[in-house]
């Protein structure tokens, strides 16, 4: 149910009249993709408890069957409003000379290309299946998006014959622009592209009318990773991948105005239960507003004008990144500063002659990853490479797996899997000689290493030399190619090791401070926390006086503002044109803070059944940019949402404040300290 209420606020963007109407479509594009995935893992699992018919040992909100009816419930709430704001700003693009038309109405040149396209492009990808002919009625893949066509023959008294049809949108576009003036843009989906041609499908067939209404079954989609000691994990993967389209049917979404018998043909013949039906509108698969076509310039002003990203003002100075670290600590902020200074670091290290090796972590890259091409140049440059990819990543599998065969066919490393971990740190390590002998470097993002996502993730990257981080990411390597090689991590935080442990010793810090009358405070930046002894700890720690304030974009079950239990506790979640990805903790340690970054959000599954890793910030200069950026966001009061036990996702009251938007700045928080960088080295 948090999660949803999270999804609420992606849907509160895209109800935003102060957000351009081309970002509102992809918000709405956005929230459609959420909650496919919701019903693909989330309601997935709630079914496979149902269908156990066993007890867990702890579900928090009631039964699972009682959860289930719940988010349908709300779901179904939100899908209504999701309708209606997609009507709303569609209708407000009209007024901008941005339409959306359909197979009706169109003009006589409109008519002419559509003709064409649809012959050369769109005809030759259809299968239509005539529903009378066949034995048994075919399967619904998951998420893919269905033509149901009702064929009414003339003469015929109960002359109705029924077909079906896929949407082939995974290899034609689902938005085409059609000719129309230089001041306007005309769009037509792919599905009523298909509704143009049936005439021409058809045509065989005498008929009176004919009409097509969308379905969309969505299937359980959590991997079955089998315990084979006989195969590997890449091979049950591989395995899984395939089996994954064949999963339980979690729900079925059809066009409202399809005829009821032909509705109750579909359910009957495809055993769909009433539960998991929702009626919907014309169209389905809305996360395909993500591939909505460029207008081009003369409609930028309909899209958020993204600033240049912003030089560092270390790495400016020197024409070697290894050098600059060699010298100093490095934060970078995504995407406010840009992430081709991990692309340098990589190529520079690929080339230099003294470089020895290069270590890195992959969860999600790239489609055309210059960070692979950037180790793959290494590995030709002689370097050893050492590559984990992550093979488990949800819904990247295919793409690692075709990553991990790519690195090996070239020569580097690929570490093997760890049974029952994910390995969802973010790490890279390089050795070089120099004269001293050898000198390593580490980055630890809070984010992949990935150039297309850095530029709308909101992330994290330190870089060091310092010996007491590198020495341990060189560790965690090690760990890594021999997993029963164990460690004493005395400074980064490890999961499933040491984080939760250290974590604790730090809240517990903050506890006797409190209790000594000190100051005492935590600040944290998160995607998700639903991790119960975390959260019964902070509630604790409140109990003692200490003051928590956090950000949490996603999950939160962690209920704020309650008297007696969490009264000292807020919580805020911001959404706004960039996705907040960055974890940060900030410790008060009796004003001599300590600071925190991670790739793990505050969940079982991240402290429990992942590799993790938090790093210390030990640069003084670093730890108060963090501080800062905390700070900017928790006095938040334009994209902020109140959490709460309500989950009612309230706006903050602005009243007479002056209004901070945090992502802008933060922005004009890195300008300014680049100024006056610039002033002192004038």
């Amino acid at each position: 149910m948090s999660w949803l209420s999270f999804n609420e606020r992606v849907l509160q963007e895209a109800e935003d009249a102060t957000v351009p109407l081309l970002e509102r479509l992809q918000f709405l594009g956005i929230f459609s993709s959420n909650l496919d995935e919701f019903f693909s893992v989330r309601v997935g699992t709630l079914n496979r408890l149902i269908a156990s018919g066993q007890k867990p040992a702890t579900f928090l909100g009631g039964t699972p069957k009682a959860v289930l009816e719940q988010v349908i419930e709300r779901s179904r709430s939100l899908r209504k409003r999701f309708e209606k704001d997609l009507t709303l700003v569609l209708d407000e693009l009209v007024k901008e000379n941005v339409i959306m038309v359909d197979e009706r109405g169109l003009s006589q040149e409109q008519e002419e290309y559509l003709q064409d396209y649809f012959s050369a492009k769109v005809r030759p990808r259809l299968i239509p299946i005539m529903l009378d002919n066949v034995h048994v009625f075919p399967y619904l893949y998951n998420l893919v998006i269905y033509l149901a066509i009702v064929i009414k023959i003339k003469d015929k008294a109960s002359g109705r014959q029924y077909a079906l049809i896929e949407v082939p949108a995974d290899v034609l576009p689902r938005f085409n622009r059609l000719p129309g003036s230089a001041d306007k843009a005309y769009i037509i989906m792919l599905d009523d592209i298909i509704r143009y041609g049936l005439k021409d499908i058809f045509s065989m067939f005498e008929f009176e009318d004919i009409s097509a209404y969308t379905i969309k079954m969505t299937r359980d989609s959590e991997l079955d990773i089998e315990t084979d000691i006989t195969t590997s994990l890449f091979e049950q993967i591989s395995r899984s991948i395939k089996n994954r389209k064949y999963g339980g049917p979690v729900r079925f979404v059809y066009d409202r105005e399809i005829p009821d018998d032909f509705l109750q043909y579909i359910a009957a013949k495809k055993e769909i239960s009433p539960q998991i039906m929702i009626s919907g509108g014309r169209y389905h698969n809305a996360r395909d507003m993500a591939t909505f076509p460029d207008l081009g310039k003369r409609f930028n002003k309909l899209k958020y004008k993204h600033p240049e990203p912003l030089e560092h003002a270390v790495l400016r100075n020197y024409t070697s990144t290894l050098q600059a670290i060699a010298d100093q600590d490095v934060l970078l902020h995504f995407p406010y500063q840009s992430f081709h200074y991990i692309i340098d670091l990589l190529r520079e290290a690929a080339i230099d002659k003294d470089v020895v090796s290069i270590k890195m972590t992959l969860y999600r890259v790239a489609d055309e990853s210059q960070v692979v091409n950037a180790l793959i140049n290494a590995v030709r440059n002689g370097k050893e490479v050492t590559v984990v990819v992550e093979l488990q990543a949800r819904f990247d599998e295919e793409a690692n797996i075709q990553w991990t065969e790519r690195l090996v066919e070239e020569g580097a490393n690929v570490i093997p899997e760890i049974p029952g971990v994910k390995v969802h740190c973010k790490l890279l390590h390089i050795t070089r000689r120099d004269k001293r002998g050898f000198r390593h470097y580490a980055g630890i993002s809070t984010g992949n290493f990935n150039e297309s996502t850095a530029r709308i993730y909101a992330d994290h990257v330190l870089l060091t030399s310092d010996p007491r981080i590198t020495s341990e990411v060189e560790h965690m390597f090690e760990f890594l190619e021999n997993s029963f090689k164990s460690f004493n991590y005395r400074h980064l935080l490890v999961s499933p090791f040491n984080m939760t442990k250290k974590l604790y010793k730090h809240i517990k810090g903050e506890v006797k401070n409190a209790q000594e009358g000190k100051d005492a405070y935590i600040y944290a930046k998160l995607n998700s926390f639903s991790h119960k002894k975390t959260i019964n700890r902070l509630y604790r720690a409140n109990n003692a006086g200490v003051s928590i304030k956090m950000v949490n974009r996603g999950i939160c079950c962690l209920i704020p503002g309650v008297e007696g239990l969490s009264e000292n506790i807020e919580v805020i979640s911001i959404v706004d044109k960039y996705l907040e990805h960055s974890r940060i903790i900030v410790f008060c340690n009796d004003n001599d803070p300590l600071v925190f970054i991670s790739s793990a959000d505050w969940m079982t599954r991240n402290f429990e059944r992942r590799i993790e890793v938090g790093v210390p910030i030990y640069d003084q200069g670093i730890k108060q940019e963090l501080i800062d950026y905390v700070g900017i966001q928790l006095s938040d009061n334009v994209k902020a949402r109140i959490i709460n036990d309500k989950q009612d996702n309230s706006e903050r009251n602005v009243s007479g404040k002056k209004k901070i938007r945090a992502q802008d700045a933060i922005y004009g928080y890195l300008e300014d300290k680049l100024r006056s960088d610039n002033g002192r080295e004038q």
